[in-house]
C-alpha cells in the first residue's frame, strides 16, 4: 500500500512538472532566418497542443499556421542555463485568446510582421529574444508558440527569467502557507471534533452497557425460582 501511495505521488509531481514546463514562458536567443505560412491538418494526437484560430475567426479542422524559422542558442532548465551550441528551432505564431495557457495573446499578425522586420541575412546577423511556451516535437508536428520578440545587440546577452523565478518562489510560499493553514485547521477544528466524537461514542457505549445490564437483571427477575 505504501508503494502505491509513493507511485501516485510521484505521478502527480511528474504531471505537474510537465505542465509547468509546457506552460511557463521560456526565452531563446535566436536569429530569425525566415517566416512562412503553412496549411495544417490537425489530428487527435496534436490538436490539443495548438491554441486556436485568430480572434474573430472561425475554428476549423484545417487552417493556416504562421511559422517563424530560427537558429537559436540551445538552453535547458526553462532557459535558466544557456549553452554555446546552436540548433534549428521553428516556432508557431498563434493567438491564445482567453484560453489556456493564460497569455491573452491577440496580436499574432503584428508579431509575424515584427519577425519579418528582424530577419537575419548573410553578414547582417540580427539577434532577438524569442519568448515562447510549449514543446517542439517533429513526430507529432507540434511547435512552441512565440508570444514575444525583442531585438538584442548580440548572442551573449543574459536573460534572467524573472517571471519563472517569482512564480516558483510564490509556489513554495503558497505550499507552506496552505500546509500551515491545514495544520492549524486540524488542531483547532478537526482534532477537537474527533475527540468529542470519540468521547460521545464512549459515553454511548457506557450507557448501552448499563442499559444491557439493567435489562438482564429485569429478565432475570422474571425467571422461575427453583422449588
Amino acid at each position: 500500500m505504501r508503494s502505491i501511495r509513493i507511485f501516485l505521488r510521484a505521478a502527480i509531481v511528474a504531471v505537474v512538472l510537465l505542465l509547468l514546463h509546457y506552460a511557463l514562458p521560456q526565452h531563446d536567443v535566436a536569429r530569425i532566418t525566415s517566416t512562412e505560412v503553412i496549411r495544417m491538418d490537425f489530428t487527435s494526437l496534436n490538436r490539443v497542443f495548438y491554441a486556436q484560430s485568430d480572434s474573430a475567426a472561425a475554428e476549423l479542422e484545417t487552417r493556416d499556421i504562421r511559422l517563424i524559422n530560427t537558429e537559436r542558442k540551445k538552453s535547458f532548465l526553462l532557459g535558466f542555463i544557456r549553452r554555446d551550441a546552436e540548433g534549428i528551432m521553428v516556432y508557431r505564431n498563434e493567438d491564445t485568446g482567453w484560453i489556456w495557457p493564460p497569455y491573452f495573446k491577440f496580436d499574432s499578425s503584428d508579431l509575424q510582421a515584427e519577425a519579418s522586420a528582424n530577419l537575419s541575412g548573410p553578414g547582417q546577423e540580427q539577434w532577438v529574444i524569442v519568448t515562447h511556451y510549449g514543446w517542439r516535437n517533429r513526430f507529432l508536428s507540434i511547435y512552441p508558440n512565440a508570444v514575444g520578440i525583442r531585438p538584442v545587440d548580440g548572442p551573449d546577452v543574459t536573460v534572467i527569467p524573472w517571471f519563472n523565478i517569482f512564480f516558483f518562489v510564490f509556489l513554495v510560499f503558497a505550499y507552506f502557507l496552505v500546509r500551515a493553514m491545514l495544520r492549524e485547521l486540524r488542531y483547532r477544528t478537526i482534532d477537537p471534533l474527533l475527540g468529542n466524537a470519540g468521547d460521545a461514542i464512549g459515553r454511548a457505549g457506557d450507557r448501552a452497557g448499563a442499559t444491557k445490564g439493567r435489562l438482564k437483571r429485569w429478565f432475570g427477575s422474571w425467571r422461575e425460582k427453583p422449588r
